[in-house]
C-alpha cells in the first residue's frame, strides 16, 4: 500500500510543483525571455546567454554594473571607459570605446555596440553573445548585469 501511494502521489506532487514553477500567476507560461538576467564577466571572451534570436524579432538589452579592462582607466560601467579613445583595430569592435559592452548574433556575426543599452530589430538567426570590448580579457575584473527582452515580430 505504501509503495502504491509513493508511486502515485510523488509523481503527482512533482507535476504540480513543475506546473507551478512554469506558469505565471495569471496562468500564462513563463517565456524564456522572462528569465534572462545574466552577468557578463570582463575576464571572459564571447559569452552565450542561451538565447537564440530570429529575424524580425525586436531585441532590447539593458546593462548595468562595473568592470575593469585597464588599471590605467579604472572601473567603469558598460558604456566603456570615460577616457574616450577609439579601440585599436585588433579589438573585437575597433574604433568604438574600449571596455564597453558589445554583442554579436551567431558564431561569426558582426559585433555591435551595446553599452548601457540597445534596442534593435534582429536581421539574422543565431545565438546571442556578449563580451567586453577588449583584446586581452585575462587581466580584467568585474561584471555587468544584463536584462534581455525579445519581442516576436507582429503578425499581419
Amino acid at each position: 500500500m505504501k509503495r502504491i501511494i509513493l508511486l502515485v502521489i510523488l509523481p503527482l506532487l512533482a507535476l504540480c510543483l513543475f506546473t507551478n514553477l512554469t506558469l505565471r500567476a495569471n496562468g500564462r507560461p513563463i517565456q524564456k525571455t522572462d528569465l534572462i538576467e545574466r552577468r557578463i564577466y570582463a575576464y571572459r571572451g564571447w559569452q552565450s546567454i542561451g538565447l537564440t534570436l530570429h529575424p524580425g524579432e525586436l531585441l532590447t538589452i539593458k546593462a548595468q554594473g562595473r568592470w575593469l579592462y585597464s588599471p590605467e582607466v579604472g572601473y567603469h560601467g558598460p558604456q566603456g571607459s570615460s577616457v574616450q579613445f577609439p579601440a585599436p583595430l585588433y579589438y573585437p569592435l575597433p574604433n568604438k570605446i574600449g571596455g564597453c559592452l558589445i554583442a554579436r548574433i551567431g558564431e561569426t556575426g558582426k559585433p555591435f555596440y551595446v553599452g548601457r543599452g540597445v534596442t534593435m530589430e534582429v536581421d539574422t538567426f543565431g545565438p546571442l553573445y556578449l563580451r567586453i570590448n577588449d583584446d586581452i580579457v585575462t587581466d580584467n575584473d568585474g561584471y555587468v548585469t544584463i536584462e534581455v527582452t525579445v519581442v516576436p515580430p507582429e503578425e499581419d
